[in-house]
């Protein structure tokens, strides 16, 4: 099916989704199994929005994730509801490439997790939040959040080992900010989770720190390329590193 026979079949599921919400409104919809008319509105608006996807018409498949999330909230069915929101994020982040957009569907998914009790769903949206917040310099919200995170997961014996991760760059968020919050940062976090203590992270910062306060941009990249040689640095780590080195005096803004 070529994307023109897509973007039919989902206008059609779209309006039966419609006709299914306006009957189940009704007295007599009420009567017999509304609840049903709508639920099935629901599963043909996620079915028209990915048809409108495989057609690459994303904002007709955010209206239709949009109206199942309607729905599913007014029922009190959260959890899909967050599905949903993610779905949408998801769309903003790689299609349509708007950030602030992304990171409030995803920031409405975790909340809706998290009423649910579903912490480590919730967590993960969050990271994501934190993750981009940085990217766009809104500095304090990622360091609530990377906290945040890390403090919700350093008692989970299957999750603890990434706390330290979190900490991290809760850590390089503050580094950019100020050196002087960074350091009382990382005390706090050396107190809360022992463990951090003793990772090559923790070695990381404290050795950037000492380069920072000398003014040092050579044995600032120094210590970047011994860690990365051992543990890869992602594309959001090397910016947020960037960054930091930038605030070095006369420094060229490369980790080379």
């Amino acid at each position: 099916m070529d994307n023109t026979g897509k973007e039919k079949e989902a206008m059609q599921l779209m309006a039966e989704a419609d006709k299914k919400v306006k009957a189940s409104g009704s007295f007599l919809g009420g009567m017999f199994g509304g609840n049903h008319k709508v639920e099935d509105a629901c599963e043909m608006y996620a079915r028209a929005a990915n048809m409108f996807k495989m057609a690459k018409n994303w904002s007709e498949a955010i209206n239709c994730l949009n109206q199942a999330i309607d729905i599913y909230t007014d029922m009190g069915r959260f959890t899909i509801a967050a599905k949903h929101h993610i779905t949408i994020a998801e769309v903003y982040e790689s299609e349509l490439v708007d950030i602030e957009k992304a990171i409030a569907h995803y920031e409405q998914a975790a909340d809706y997790y998290k009423g649910e009790e579903s912490n480590s769903s919730a967590n993960k949206c969050l990271l994501k939040v934190g993750h981009y917040s940085a990217q766009l310099e809104q500095y304090p919200k990622a360091i609530e959040i990377y906290e945040q995170v890390a403090i919700s997961t350093m008692d989970n014996p299957l999750l603890k080992y990434n706390a330290k991760e979190y900490f991290f760059k809760a850590s390089l968020c503050h580094f950019i900010v100020d050196e002087l919050n960074a350091k009382l940062a990382i005390e706090k976090y050396e107190e809360m989770f022992p463990a951090f203590s003793d990772s090559r992270e923790l070695k990381l910062l404290k050795k950037l720190l000492d380069a920072h306060e000398e003014q040092n941009s050579e044995a600032f990249t120094e210590a970047v390329k011994d860690f990365d040689s051992v543990s890869r640095l992602d594309q959001w780590l090397t910016t947020m590193l960037l960054r930091i080195k930038k605030t070095i005096q006369g420094d060229a803004g490369d980790l080379k």
